[in-house]
């Protein structure tokens, strides 16, 4: 592979991780963030005395879950930084042809 291909393979890689990432992981953690509370909720609905319990443990693990799409936001704005600008890929696109 030239390099103009590897540099293309590697921006198009960084892309496709920049459009896809955060929301990927929005969606997964928006589907624990359902799960853990509909858990809770059952829980909650067969052992009312526990509720106290209950609660503290799901406001635990949705923090949890959260702080890992933030850790996402962090790393996507960090690799969205890397890509290059409109007038970068051209250059490279003009080279390429050449």
């Amino acid at each position: 592979m030239s390099e103009m291909g590897a540099i293309g393979a590697y921006l198009a890689a960084l892309a496709i991780a920049v459009g896809l990432g955060l929301p990927l992981a929005v969606m997964f953690a928006s589907h624990a963030q359902a799960r853990a509370a509909a858990a809770a909720v059952e829980s909650i609905a067969r052992q009312p005395e526990a509720a106290g319990d209950i609660r503290f443990s799901l406001i635990l693990g949705l923090a949890l879950i959260e702080s890992l799409v933030i850790y996402v936001l962090v790393a996507f704005f960090v690799v969205q930084g890397k890509l290059p600008g409109v007038e970068q890929v051209l250059e490279l696109a003009k080279a390429a042809i050449k």
